[in-house]
């Protein structure tokens, strides 16, 4: 679950310390090399994304960080949680809608992927199958009952992680 979100921050992280190391160093010289500083758009140009490089570095520092220490033991074998895929009817149309619950840097709401966080990943944590819930989304008030439950030690055992 965790890996190919890893590879991808550690990757952008890599192009970002390269950026840091070798790129902006020498923009910065060449900038410099124009002459005075005080009116030199180029280096105030390169200082400021020099800024904005280690501030990402430091947010993808951060966040690798919390999603490796994450005990994938104390995910819940029974309810709703990180990794679960849920199938919900709604109650009002009686469409079945389907959800997968992943980490906020792969949502993706076109393909059904959803963080915990969001307003039906909310109301959706710690449910179980036969639950209804009422939610609040950007398209109003909605009623769902949890008719399906795929949690991540589910697929796990079953091989299709």
């Amino acid at each position: 679950m965790q890996a190919p979100l890893i590879r991808k921050l550690e990757a952008e992280l890599e192009e970002l310390n390269h950026e840091l190391r070798i790129t902006l160093p020498a923009e910065l010289k060449r900038a410099a090399d124009y002459g005075d500083l005080s009116e030199n758009a180029e280096y105030d140009a390169a200082k400021e994304r020099k800024r904005m490089v280690e501030s990402r570095i430091s947010i993808l520092q951060k966040r690798i960080s919390e999603i490796l220490s994450i005990n994938i033991n104390a995910i819940p074998t029974d309810r709703v949680g990180l990794g679960s895929t849920v199938t919900l009817e709604d109650l009002d149309s009686g469409d079945e809608v389907i959800y997968h619950f992943v980490f906020s840097e792969e949502v993706d709401p076109e393909k059904g992927k959803i963080s915990l966080a969001s307003p039906i990943g909310k109301g959706m944590v710690g449910r179980s199958v036969g639950d209804e819930i009422t939610v609040t989304t950007p398209k109003g008030v909605r009623k769902f009952e949890v008719v399906e439950l795929v949690t991540y030690h589910d697929k796990k055992e079953a091989g299709t992680l």
